[in-house]
C-alpha cells in the first residue's frame, strides 16, 4: 500500500489540491491501487493550528511516506522576521533534488506554439539559489556596501543524479532524446562539471541521444522552435529561468504541473502561485494540481515498478486530454465557463 500525504498549502491550495486528490482517488479506485491518505498541516492553517507553516508532526510524518501533493503557499503575504513564519523548505529538508516540469500545448488552447511536448528536468539542491546551496547560513553576502557576492556550487553527484533522472524519463518517450543545458565555454568548471556528469550518464543509456545546447542560445531557440526538444536536463538558476519560459509558450503557469523527485520519495507541486485575488470563488484552473498528482503516480509506478500506479497515471492523462479537447468543462483561463470543482469532477469521472 502507497503512502501519500496531502498538505494543502494556502489560498487556491485549499480549492486546487481537493481537486487532485479526487481524481487520484478514483483512478486509483479503478485500478485497484491501495493509497493510505495522510492529511498533514503546513500553511497559514498550520500556523494558526500549531503555531508554526511548517510543523514538526509534518515533518516527521513526511519521512514515511512514498509521496506527497503540497497546494501553493502564499509565503509573500506572511510576516517577516518571525521565524513561525517560513515557506516550508521541504525540496531541501527532504533532498529532493530534481524539479520535474512538462511542457505541453493543446490544439485548442491558445498558445505561442503548437505541437510543443518538453519535459524540463532542473536540479534544485545547488546552483545559484542560495538558501538551496548551504546547509546553515547563506550563499551570498555583502562585505561591504560596494560588493554583493554570490556562489554558485555544483558537485558530481548533484549533476549525475539529475542527469540520470533525465535519461530515465527519456527512456519512456518516443523521441529519447535529451538536452542537456549549460554555459560550458564560459563557466569552465561548474557548467564543465554539469557537462561531464551529463556524458557520462548517457553512456549508461545507448538508445537514448544526448545533446548539448548553450544556455543562451538554447532560450532563443526554444522560443522559435520549441517543437525540436524532448527532454531538457540543466542546473537551478538556468532552469528556473527557462522553466517558465516553456509555461510561457503553451499558455502560461495554469497549465504547468510538476513534480519534485528525490532517490525514494516525490512531491507532486504545482508552478503557479497561490494566488490569493482569486482564492475561495471556485474559478481557480485545477489543471496544473491535478497533472502534478499524475505525475507523482507515473513517477511511483517507475520507482516502484507498479503497474496499478502506471494504470493510474494514464487514465489520469486520458481523461484529461478527453476534457480539454471536448472543451464544455474548463474553468474560465482556459475559455470555458466552468468551477474549479465542476472541471475536477469531469476529470475524475472520465478516469
Amino acid at each position: 500500500m502507497l503512502k501519500i500525504a496531502i498538505l494543502q498549502g494556502d489560498d487556491i491550495g485549499l480549492e486546487v489540491v481537493p481537486e487532485a486528490v479526487k481524481v487520484m482517488k478514483a483512478a486509483a479506485a479503478k485500478t485497484g491501487l491501495e493509497i493510505e491518505w495522510i492529511p498533514l498541516p503546513l500553511g497559514k492553517n498550520a500556523h494558526e493550528s500549531h503555531g508554526h507553516t511548517m510543523p514538526q508532526v509534518t515533518v516527521d510524518t513526511l519521512k514515511n511516506v512514498d509521496g506527497w501533493l503540497q497546494g501553493p503557499i502564499g509565503h509573500n503575504a506572511y510576516p517577516r522576521d518571525d521565524p513561525t513564519w517560513i515557506n516550508p523548505p521541504l525540496r531541501k529538508r527532504f533532498e529532493l533534488f530534481a524539479s520535474v516540469k512538462p511542457v505541453r500545448s493543446y490544439p485548442n488552447l491558445p498558445s505561442v506554439h503548437k505541437d510543443v511536448d518538453i519535459v524540463f528536468l532542473r536540479e534544485v539542491t545547488e546552483g545559484m539559489q542560495s538558501s538551496s546551496v548551504v546547509f546553515a547560513g547563506t550563499g551570498e553576502f555583502r562585505p561591504n556596501d560596494d560588493i554583493s557576492i554570490g556562489m554558485r556550487v555544483v558537485t558530481r553527484r548533484g549533476a549525475n543524479r539529475v542527469a540520470r533522472e533525465a535519461f530515465e524519463i527519456a527512456r519512456t518517450r518516443k523521441r529519447k532524446k535529451v538536452t542537456a543545458v549549460h554555459k560550458e565555454p564560459v563557466f569552465r568548471l561548474v557548467c564543465g562539471m554539469f557537462a561531464e556528469e551529463c556524458r557520462k550518464v548517457a553512456l549508461d543509456f545507448p538508445d537514448c541521444t544526448l545533446e548539448e545546447v548553450l544556455v543562451d542560445g538554447f532560450a532563443m531557440k526554444l522560443v522559435m522552435k520549441p517543437q525540436q526538444y524532448d527532454v531538457v536536463v540543466t542546473t537551478n538558476q538556468f532552469g528556473d529561468i527557462l522553466t517558465d519560459e516553456g509555461a510561457g509558450i503553451v499558455g502560461g503557469l495554469g497549465l504547468a504541473p510538476g513534480l519534485c523527485v528525490g532517490e525514494t520519495q516525490a512531491m507532486a507541486q504545482a508552478t503557479h502561485g497561490s494566488a490569493p485575488d482569486i482564492a475561495g470563488q471556485g474559478i481557480a484552473n485545477p489543471y496544473a494540481m491535478i497533472m502534478s498528482g499524475q505525475m507523482l503516480f507515473e513517477w511511483l509506478g517507475r520507482k516502484r515498478s507498479d503497474a496499478k500506479a502506471t494504470d493510474a497515471a494514464q487514465r489520469i492523462a486520458r481523461s484529461m486530454d478527453r476534457v480539454i479537447a471536448e472543451g464544455k468543462v474548463l474553468t474560465g483561463d482556459l475559455g470555458g465557463k466552468a468551477s474549479t470543482s465542476q472541471m475536477g469532477d469531469a476529470v475524475a469521472a472520465g478516469v
